[in-house]
């Protein structure tokens, strides 16, 4: 164990460096060191151990605190080198960026085989598109049928998405045999590994079009715009979606066509803020009309709906309308309400009159009978 180096000094940082600064410093040595970098350079395949090896422990948190705290005995079963020697690659290294630079940009799921890629001549689906669709705070309360037109993708009527002529047939790809991949064999220090990449002669369709349809040059698949009508639900709210399926790009190689997402913005309304499934409202009495009492026509999305004033009401008052409010998006049966916050109006200007009718008031001389009261109210119409 006297023979190891620090690990913090084998990647070159301090004691106290972040995850970050330990994965940089991993990254920078190991391209350096790689043997692929390196053929035939023992001491720079020894470095690349060394340097693996000290990864694997101050890149994991519990292995981190155990070697600071013990040092190299806390690893003397081994737990530090790992394997073979190279216990970096299963202490969480992120290969794929050190591959990059020996394998033409091919993660590490490429190697031995290829599993991380997806075929792709098989069935594909198409994409989904995003239409934006703007409607009015009514429009949303009681829904609403929209007419709208989108530009998509879809299987070309002459060639009937083959891409080939009419009358001819795509032929299989003689560079990758149908397959779609290429397959490409290296000698490296963990022996023969293959890469496998996407067929450059036919992009990964396993096909080659010897004459290309006229109407979708090759592509098999069309741009043109469509009509339809999108039924609005009652109660739906802004930033919502609905979703129309199979209205979106054509798939590939027989695959489903995609999705049509409608994403929906509700205009603000002037008077009203939907919360939920409620409708709230700052709606302003008179003075008069707080103290006394009396009728008022509260705007609500229905119409003006009639509201008695309680005599002596105070400023923001809460009442509720029932019934007045947005309908469930599930239930339309289910409806919201109207909550009206009362906001009373204190006048700026006064006449001399009214002036001293307050004063009057305000002394508590003021007759209580109805007629002072009578006297007030007339004396603010004027």
């Amino acid at each position: 164990m006297a023979d190891k180096r620090d690990y913090y000094e084998v990647l070159g940082i301090a004691k106290g460096a972040t995850d970050a600064d330990i994965k940089k410093a991993y990254r920078k040595l190991a391209k350096k060191y790689h043997p692929d970098a390196n053929p035939g350079n023992k001491e720079a395949e020894e470095k690349f151990k060394e340097i693996s090896e000290a990864y694997e422990v101050l890149s994991d948190p519990q292995k981190r605190q155990t070697y600071d705290q013990f040092g190299h005995a806390a690893f003397s079963g081994g737990g530090g080198g790992g394997a073979g020697g190279f216990g970096g690659f299963s202490g969480g290294v992120d290969m794929g960026d050190i591959f990059e630079s020996f394998f033409g940009g091919s993660g590490f799921g490429d190697i031995f085989g290829g599993g991380g890629r997806s075929r792709r001549n098989g069935p594909e689906q198409g994409s989904n598109l995003l239409y934006n669709l703007t409607i009015t705070f009514e429009e949303a309360v009681f829904g609403c049928k929209k007419e709208i037109t989108f530009p998509h993708e879809e299987s070309c009527p002459d060639c009937k998405g083959t891409g080939a002529k009419p009358g001819t047939h795509p032929e299989s790809c003689k560079r990758c045999g149908g397959s779609g991949q290429v397959r490409e064999t290296k000698q490296t220090m963990f022996g023969m590994m293959s890469n496998v990449r996407v067929c450059p002669e036919c992009q990964g369709s396993g096909k080659t079009i010897k004459d290309k349809c006229p109407k979708c040059s090759g592509k098999g698949r069309v741009n043109v715009n469509k009509k339809i009508i999108v039924d609005v639900p009652k109660g739906i709210n802004d930033e919502q979606k609905i979703r129309k399926k199979g209205l979106g790009d054509a798939g590939r190689n027989g695959g489903p066509a995609g999705d049509l997402i409608i994403a929906i913005h509700v205009k603000p309304h002037k008077k009203f803020v939907r919360r939920n499934y409620d409708i709230y409202l700052d709606y302003t009495i008179s003075m008069i009309q707080a103290t006394l009492g009396g009728e008022v026509k509260i705007p609500t999305i229905d119409g003006e709906e009639t509201y008695t004033v309680k005599p002596g009401t105070q400023p923001d008052t809460v009442i509720k309308l029932k019934n007045k409010g947005v309908f469930n998006l599930r239930n339309e049966n289910i409806r919201g309400d109207q909550i009206v916050t009362l906001k009373v109006e204190i006048p700026t200007k006064l006449t001399e009159k009214q002036k001293n009718l307050l004063r009057e008031f305000s002394g508590e001389q003021a007759d209580k009978s109805k007629g002072f009261f009578d006297k007030v109210k007339d004396a603010f119409k004027e």
